[in-house]
């Protein structure tokens, strides 16, 4: 790797993340982005533990996350995405809304104890309207993926 491809890979920690998205505990599904490559990339990652609270009641007996926070956290991931390049900035005057899914995909349960690796890509980005393709693995296996849409708008 070059000094300036290494040089443009980066990191946010949990403290930035909270200031580029408007989430909060309960609803913040993204601990920390451990690569981001300008607008090309962001890999993130999301604790999962039996602490979180939809777990006593999805299920008791058997926790699993529900597949729709999965794709939640990889919305988020694509939001911080978005928030950090060039397309634009996060501020109180903006606000990113999930406005669609395409070919949702769940491969795996995801259960207390896991580590969601969130991978997200642009697929384009036009007027506002940007598409991802996302995964969330967990040891290397697909735990779920999609294409999603987002869009920034002013409040």
């Amino acid at each position: 790797m070059t000094e300036v491809a290494a040089s443009q890979k980066k990191s946010i920690d949990i403290a930035r993340i909270m200031q580029l998205l408007p989430h909060r505990f309960p609803f913040l599904l993204v601990d920390k982005i451990i690569e981001m490559d300008g607008e090309q990339s962001c890999i993130g990652i999301k604790n999962v533990t039996i602490n979180e609270p939809f777990f006593p009641g999805h299920y008791p007996h058997h926790p699993v996350m529900p597949g729709v926070l999965v794709i939640e956290a990889m919305a988020q991931a694509a939001a911080i995405l978005s928030f950090t390049g060039d397309a634009g900035k996060a501020d109180d005057s903006k606000v990113y809304y999930f406005v669609g899914i395409d070919n949702a995909r769940f491969k795996r349960p995801v259960v207390p104890g896991d580590q969601l690796i969130l991978t997200v890509n642009p697929i384009f980005n036009k007027r506002g309207l940007w598409k991802f393709k996302a995964v969330a693995r967990v040891d290397d296996q697909v735990a779920a993926e999609a294409e999603i849409m987002c869009t920034m708008r002013d409040k």
